[in-house]
């Protein structure tokens, strides 16, 4: 889908050889073939690939060719499930219109067009693209507050007994699980975050350098402030990654502790039954002279003998502290 910013019909077909003045701004959502071809051939650029949008390498990423910039971002969509991926954004930045070449629906692209129309400080495709900048810069701050304010709540959860207050071992189980579960989400999530912001500052410090002959003061004072914003969010995110590693460390520290549990009832039952076991083993061989044997009170001292012996290690381990 092709549509033009600024341009009062959405038939794009009338247009002739060259690109109207009024239009600002050329946005390509899974864009055809022809559509490609007629932002190509109208501003005289070339339409980057989604393969091309993905490679990590910065000179990639980031060219300066014959007055056109064109640069990428990853930015993060929620698909039907909720679930944040990672989709690559382009921008083709020339003196008066922005192209952008996505591959999946953004709610902030969507928002900045509605303000196209209103909005004069817009004034060419550099402004938009400050603009576009901004929104993701805000979105990002909320996905990292929506984050710290789970993590917060996470914390809580694990470091004031959420996690062993229950006395039944599969609901502790279940709980441990759960919260590492939350743990590797908020991770992922943190992780992916970063990555948008990483990709935002990058490219909004290459266009206020880069593009600067024709950049106006206003919008490479708008890509200096959120060069400046990247900075500050990557370090409360850098916190936020500090928080879930010791929470990551916390949750797998509680199952270390529950395994160890685990071992020392076991340990307690082998224990406790060796002694009776041993008692057993010796009055049940079948040899001929056996003094228990013509004992008149043999068979309740022999129950008193095993009942002792398995009573005297859960004495030991009770003065130990095993059972605490």
């Amino acid at each position: 889908m092709l549509k033009l910013y600024r341009w009062p019909s959405d038939d794009w077909h009338g247009i002739g050889a060259e690109m109207p003045s009024e239009i600002i701004w050329a946005d390509l959502l899974n864009a055809t073939d022809e559509e490609k071809q007629f932002v190509e051939r109208l501003l005289g650029i070339r339409v980057p690939s989604e393969e091309s949008l993905s490679e990590i390498e910065a000179s990639s990423r980031l060219i300066f060719d014959h007055g056109t910039l064109y640069l990428s971002s990853p930015a993060v969509r929620l698909t039907e499930d909720n679930e944040a991926e990672i989709t690559p954004v382009g921008f083709v930045i020339g003196p008066r219109v922005l192209v952008t070449v996505r591959f999946a629906g953004l709610p902030i692209f969507d928002d900045i067009g509605k303000r196209i129309g209103s909005d004069d400080s817009l004034e060419n495709g550099m402004c938009v693209f400050a603009s576009l900048l901004e929104a993701m810069i805000d979105r990002g701050a909320d996905v990292l507050e929506h984050l710290g304010t789970r993590v917060d709540q996470l914390s809580r959860g694990v470091f004031k007994g959420g996690l062993v207050r229950t006395q039944r071992a599969v609901r502790s189980s279940r709980r441990m699980r759960e919260a590492l579960e939350n743990v590797g989400e908020l991770a992922d999530r943190l992780a992916k975050a970063r990555d948008v912001l990483l990709g935002v500052g990058r490219i909004a410090s290459f266009a206020g350098d880069v593009g600067s002959e024709w950049v106006t003061a206003s919008s490479k004072k708008r890509l200096e402030g959120v060069s400046k914003d990247v900075v500050s969010l990557s370090d409360y995110e850098t916190r936020l990654s500090d928080k879930i590693q010791l929470l990551l460390d916390a949750v797998l520290g509680f199952i270390s502790i529950q395994q160890n549990e685990l071992f020392k009832i076991l340990t307690i039952v082998s224990v406790v039954g060796v002694p009776p076991t041993i008692l057993v083993g010796i009055w049940g061989m079948n040899f001929r002279h056996m003094p228990e044997l013509d004992w008149t009170f043999g068979y309740p001292l022999a129950w008193l003998a095993v009942i002792a012996s398995g009573l005297l290690p859960l004495i030991w381990f009770k003065r130990r502290g095993w059972f605490d």
